[in-house]
C-alpha cells in the first residue's frame, strides 16, 4: 500500500515509521526544509513542497496513493489537502488530524475526510476507559458509514450473552444493531475458499480416486 503523509513533523515521522515497519510505501511531504530529515527515515520518500499546491501533489503522484494522511499542525492545511486528495486525485482513504477541538465539525466528507483523528478526544476516551465500567467510550467516528468506534469495558462477572448483545453488525455502508434472527453472512471470497479447501480435503481422503466408481471385475475359472 502506498501512503502519502502531509506533514513531516514528529507526528508525521512517527506514523511513517510505523507504516514502513509494516511493509508499506511512504511518501513524506513538507514545505519546511528543517522538517526534511532523510537520515531519520531513509526508507521513506521525501518531498520538499507545499502540500496545498496542485503542482506539488502532481509531483508527489497522489493519484497512485491508496491513503493520504494529513498530519500537519495546521487544521486549515489538513482540510485543504484532504479536499484536494479526495476531489482532484480520487484517493480512496483520507485520514486527517484535528489539532483544535473547535474545528472538529469541519472534518467530514464535505472536506474529503474519511477518518478524523482528534488527539484531545482520544486522550479523553482513554481517561474514561480507565475509570468507566459498563459505559460506552467513543474513540473515533468513521464519516463514510456514519459509524463510531466505541469501547465497552465489562465487569468480570458480566454474562457472555450481554457482551455479544452489544455487538454491531455492518452491512455495506450501514451499521445495524443485532437481532435475534440476524443471519451472519460470510464474504463470497471466504465461501469460495472454504469450498476449495473442502474439495481438496476430499481428494486427499480418497487419493484422487472416485469412491463411487465401479472397479474392474475379476472372474475366476476353475
Amino acid at each position: 500500500m502506498r501512503v502519502a503523509i502531509a506533514g513531516a513533523g514528529a507526528v508525521g515521522r512517527s506514523i511513517a515509521r510505523e507504516l514502513l515497519d509494516n511493509g508499506h510505501e511512504v511518501l513524506l511531504i513538507d514545505k519546511n526544509p528543517r522538517s526534511i530529515k532523510v537520515d531519520s527515515l531513509p526508507r521513506a520518500e521525501w518531498l520538499l513542497a507545499d502540500a496545498c499546491e496542485i503542482t506539488s501533489l502532481d509531483e508527489a503522484g497522489l493519484e497512485r496513493c491508496n491513503v493520504v494522511i494529513c498530519a500537519t499542525g495546521d487544521d486549515k492545511v489538513n482540510l485543504v489537502v484532504s479536499l484536494l486528495a479526495k476531489t482532484e486525485y480520487g484517493v480512496p482513504r483520507v485520514v486527517a488530524r484535528i489539532n483544535h477541538p473547535n474545528n472538529e465539525w469541519l472534518f467530514n466528507e464535505s472536506w474529503g475526510v474519511d477518518v478524523a483523528v482528534s488527539t484531545p478526544r482520544l486522550l479523553s476516551a482513554l481517561v474514561e476507559e480507565a475509570v468507566s465500567v459498563g459505559d460506552l467510550v467513543r474513540l473515533m467516528t468513521f464519516r463514510q458509514s456514519e459509524a463510531s468506534l466505541v469501547e465497552l469495558t465489562m465487569p468480570d462477572d458480566a454474562p457472555l450473552e450481554q457482551v455479544f448483545a452489544d455487538v454491531v453488525v455492518v452491512r455495506g455502508d450501514h451499521p445495524v444493531p443485532p437481532r435475534d434472527m440476524l443471519e451472519i453472512q460470510l464474504p463470497a471470497e471466504a465461501l469460495q475458499a472454504l469450498a476449495e479447501e473442502a474439495e481438496a480435503q476430499e481428494e486427499n481422503r480418497w487419493g484422487g480416486l472416485d469412491p463411487f466408481e465401479r472397479g474392474p471385475e475379476i472372474t475366476e475359472t476353475r
